[in-house]
């Protein structure tokens, strides 16, 4: 059996997937072990849950795909982190990949996909969809989007939450870190990115696929 957790905001999107995966389970022995709304709920069950893989979006309020993946292989480097997302251009396929992610699918795949990758990842392997994998092999690189797959995790972690409108505080107070500390990212990106000002810098990461989450009402 193959334990799975389903970490998405969207309710329906969760029953969904759950049912697709569980209608082949006899066949596939792909079994659906729990749900979670959040990557901090997902990080609380994880201990008790145990899952073989995560199944997670990408875009999500509060911990997105990349940190709750980065937290989730630290603690759990046992556990293999598949992103099921709708967004399938941008930095985040590199990124989540560098950050040890075993697959990046959209949400417009077949579910004989999905259920490939997640015995890819069991078996120790990676699987990213066919445009994504494209992407990663340089053919859509250049100029910005070279600079954004140089960034450090944690620079990535910083650009990723100033999109979403966290102020220098908030920024400090969730990684852990003085708020000058924040501000010195801040000069390293926009000397790394090429962007003179702060707004420069959120321009230039929205028009590169950089973008907060959509409010959800169902989270």
């Amino acid at each position: 059996m193959v334990d799975v957790l389903l970490v998405d905001d969207h309710e329906l999107v969760r029953i969904g997937i759950r049912g697709l995966l569980e209608s082949r389970s006899a066949q596939t022995g792909i079994h659906v072990v729990g749900e979670a709304g959040s990557g901090e709920e997902a990080l609380e069950q994880l201990p008790r849950l145990r899952p073989d893989v995560l199944l997670l979006d990408l875009n999500m309020p509060g911990m997105g795909g990349l940190e709750t993946t980065r937290q989730v292989l630290a603690r759990y480097p046992g556990t293999k982190v598949i992103v099921l997302t709708v967004q399938d251009e941008g930095p985040f396929p590199r990124w989540l990949m560098d950050s040890g992610a075993s697959g990046y699918l959209t949400k417009g795949c077949q579910v004989d996909e999905l259920i490939e990758a997640i015995g890819l990842a069991v078996r120790g392997d990676r699987h990213v969809s066919p445009k994504i994998a494209h992407q990663l092999s340089g053919g859509d690189s250049a100029g910005t989007k070279d600079a954004l797959a140089r960034l450090s995790p944690r620079e990535r972690q910083i650009l990723v939450l100033l999109v979403k409108g966290c102020k220098q505080q908030q920024i400090a107070n969730e990684l852990g870190v003085h708020v000058k500390t924040v501000s010195t990212y801040k000069a390293r990106l926009r000397d790394k990115l090429e962007c003179s000002s702060d707004i420069e810098l959120l321009r230039m990461a929205m028009d590169h696929g950089i973008t907060a989450p959509d409010p959800s009402e169902d989270a």
